[in-house]
């Protein structure tokens, strides 16, 4: 089975289209949606909507830290991402709130967990930034493979023999095979709002016949959709940052 893994779209449309266009040019079997479908960007509607849909299709989504506060409940953010949520939730209609309020934290299937961000604390929201912060997530669950979002950068962290936790950036386009004899946190960078220092949206492919993990990198219409943002009256930053990767 082929797996697409995305996450943190974050209303990013333009970026979320390239990436289900990529999608489309391979025999993708399943869509697992990591959080955060909202959030920063202009088009947090279309953007719920979609993964709505695609959910009624057997795609698996869960819910982020930006999906809860749009749904209502109080999370800390700084202050360009709650201004940012409440002019999402001024434009989400209440099946959509409701469809971002009743996503679960966390998702498992057969030797796989997703999660937006640890797998210690699924409500906390803790960053998966280091091996430390890794090795709390393996500690926490009995999965051999956890993909999780989040953090914004890609990132890939295993179990050496030592028992210790190594990782490392993935390069894109290259199939890493996670081997069973190690246990793995895979962090998938964004699609909405990359902050590797490259623009292009991120996503990954899981093939969990031969183990491989592909992350990948697809250019979007970042003018297109830093436009949107300054249009909708937004924090300029948030515009910015789309083309700076950070």
């Amino acid at each position: 089975m082929l797996i697409a893994l995305l996450t943190d779209i974050h209303g990013n449309r333009e970026a979320f289209e390239a990436c289900l266009a990529h999608a489309g040019r391979h025999a993708i079997d399943r869509f697992v949606f990591l959080g955060d479908y909202v959030g920063y960007g202009a088009d947090p509607g279309f953007v719920v909507d979609t993964v709505r849909g695609l959910v009624a299709r057997g795609a698996v989504a869960l819910r982020g830290n930006h999906d809860s506060a749009a749904a209502g409940a109080y999370e800390r953010m700084n202050d360009e991402a709650t201004l940012a949520i409440e002019w999402t939730r001024a434009r989400l209609d209440p099946r959509q709130v409701d469809f971002l309020r009743d996503l679960p934290l966390t998702a498992s299937d057969g030797d796989r967990l997703y999660v937006h961000a640890s797998a210690a604390r699924p409500a906390r929201w803790d960053y998966v930034v280091d091996e430390a912060a890794a090795e709390r997530s393996l500690q926490a669950t009995d999965a051999a493979l956890t993909f999780c979002g989040h953090v914004h950068v890609p990132a890939l962290f295993h179990s050496t023999a030592g028992g210790k936790v190594a990782g490392f950036e993935p390069v894109a386009d290259v199939a890493l095979t996670l081997t069973p004899q190690r246990r793995w946190v895979a962090v998938i960078g964004a699609v909405g709002q990359p902050r590797d220092r490259n623009p292009a949206a991120c996503c990954a492919l899981y093939d969990d016949v031969t183990r491989e993990l592909t992350y990948v990198r697809v250019p979007y219409d970042v003018e297109t959709a830093a436009r949107k943002i300054n249009a909708a009256g937004l924090p300029l930053f948030l515009s910015a940052r789309l083309a700076w990767g950070r």
